[in-house]
């Protein structure tokens, strides 16, 4: 029961997923990536609590929105994604599976009847323009557009031959209101929860929307991918950081030699990690490095003092000489 849903609302203890964890150990005897990815982040302090809070937040019936509150769930959920490196969180989100068992224990991750599934979907334009009112969602959805852009003309499907950065960014979507969810347990298929079937005149936008996801090869690849030896340039920064672009002015970044391409610039600073690292010291250098000389004064400020000791010599000896 436990394998093919690990998150059942009756088990609310505070270590449930840990128990949950070592109960469908007991019935499972193949590898599975996605328990061992579970155990692993039961290990981890920091993976093991905050997954432990979300999935209490998620299961966590509420007077007000009934069997669960949404808004917290998603709180939480982005706080384990934006918190929890990405050795935990992409081995328990993208972990490969072979059986419906595990593929449905992968599904489950999210706990998805608070934080993705609805009675009725949703328009998904509706939902878009939401997102796009918000800041944090619209820069996310903008990550994710940029990181897991496909193309016809790369091997790997990406534009960006970055298969970590597309992952990052899609994770960076989960807890918003386009959150992004595995569409079945049998295949890797991944969507919002939403429909075109109100859309009108913009049924072709909402499509293209839909596509991003359920048709993007460099997403599809990424996923596939994970794990098996074949990541692409595995390296990307946090969701809701700022662009490459924006990090153009930081002291840590050199300029591309004439030879290099933007893009694989952007690769290249992308591969720093962490990234959020090089963002604190970016930032910490702007205002905080007041110990360090700076440019003006070692080139100017420093400099008059020198001569005005001979002057004064100067001056000193003329008086003694012009008074025998």
């Amino acid at each position: 029961m436990v394998e093919s849903y690990p998150y059942e609302p009756e088990e609310r203890g505070s270590d449930y997923v840990r128990l949950a964890s070592i109960a469908a150990e007991s019935e499972v005897t193949t590898v599975n990536r996605c328990l061992d990815a579970a155990k692993a982040c039961n290990i981890d302090e920091t993976c093991q609590k905050l997954r432990t809070e979300y999935v209490s937040s998620c299961i966590q019936p509420s007077a007000r929105s009934g069997p669960c509150n949404r808004p917290k769930c998603n709180k939480a959920l982005r706080k384990f994604f934006d918190r929890v490196p990405p050795d935990y969180t992409h081995e328990l989100l993208f972990c490969p599976c072979t059986d419906t068992a595990c593929a449905e224990r992968r599904r489950q991750t999210i706990v998805p009847s608070c934080s993705y599934e609805e009675k009725e979907k949703p328009n998904c334009l509706a939902q878009l323009r939401v997102c796009k009112a918000d800041y944090v969602c619209r820069s996310r959805w903008a990550q994710f557009q940029y990181d897991c852009q496909p193309s016809e003309h790369s091997a790997s499907g990406c534009k960006q031959e970055n298969y970590g950065a597309c992952l990052l960014a899609y994770t960076g979507l989960i807890g918003s209101i386009i959150t992004p969810n595995y569409l079945d347990n049998s295949t890797s298929n991944v969507g919002p929860w939403c429909s075109c079937a109100a859309s009108g005149n913009h049924r072709e936008q909402c499509g293209d929307f839909l596509t991003f996801f359920h048709d993007n090869v460099c997403l599809k690849n990424a996923i596939l991918s994970f794990g098996n030896g074949s990541d692409v340039k595995t390296g990307g920064g946090q969701p809701g950081m700022p662009s490459p672009a924006a990090d153009s002015h930081s002291p840590h970044l050199v300029t591309a030699a004439p030879g290099i391409s933007m893009e694989t610039e952007q690769n290249v600073l992308r591969a720093q990690i962490p990234t959020q690292m090089n963002e604190n010291d970016r930032l910490w250098g702007d205002d905080g490095d007041s110990t360090l000389p700076s440019p003006s004064l070692s080139d100017g400020g420093a400099r008059p003092p020198r001569p005005t000791l001979p002057l004064a010599l100067g001056g000193i000896l003329l008086v003694l000489l012009s008074h025998p």
